[in-house]
């Protein structure tokens, strides 16, 4: 029996170290990190490699439920990648224990609570942007195109495609630029 850590934060500005530390205080025989969301599987390397390394009596370890996910479908996508090796799932700031049925329904409730956080941190970062608007403070992101520059390019003989390529952008957006 193997037990793998695994830790998550999502930005780059965030430190691992609490939670590896935490890990390997549970007796973690591997640990694997990564700074990706943890609102979506994709692009996890770090977890896409925990769980194929998964065999028959591991465990899978975590500190708390939302490093492994913030939504509940891809919680349960892992958990059953999980079950489906022989594996199971613990933390160690939850009563979780996947080979127990409280575990198992403890782990489905924290999967909501998650998945509610994101959802309510969603709205209020949209309704914030909205007032934002409203009072003529919002201006978005900046402008990573210069459109006098697609202009002059185009003036210069060059096409869409050749003004794409050598700004690195794309051609809907040398449309765009050339519109305004």
């Amino acid at each position: 029996m193997t037990v793998i850590g695994y830790a998550r934060v999502s930005t780059t500005d965030q430190n691992l170290e609490v939670q590896e530390s935490a890990l390997h205080a549970a007796g973690c025989d591997l640990i694997r990190s990564e700074k990706r969301s943890g609102t979506t599987t994709a692009g996890r390397e770090e977890l896409r490699t925990v769980l194929d390394f998964l065999r028959n009596g591991d465990v899978l370890m975590v500190t708390r439920i939302d490093r492994l996910a913030r939504s509940i479908g891809d919680l349960q996508d892992i958990v059953r990648t999980v079950r489906s090796r022989g594996a199971s799932l613990k933390a160690t700031e939850q009563p979780i224990d996947t080979s127990t049925a409280a575990g198992k329904c403890f782990l489905d409730m924290l999967g909501v609570f998650a998945e509610f956080e994101t959802n309510l941190r969603k709205e209020r970062q949209l309704e914030g942007i909205a007032d934002a608007k409203a009072r003529g403070v919002y201006k978005g992101r900046k402008a990573s195109i210069d459109p006098a520059k697609v202009k002059a390019m185009k003036a210069d003989g060059m096409g869409p495609s050749a003004i794409a390529k050598a700004l690195k952008i794309g051609r809907a957006s040398v449309y765009r630029a050339l519109e305004d």
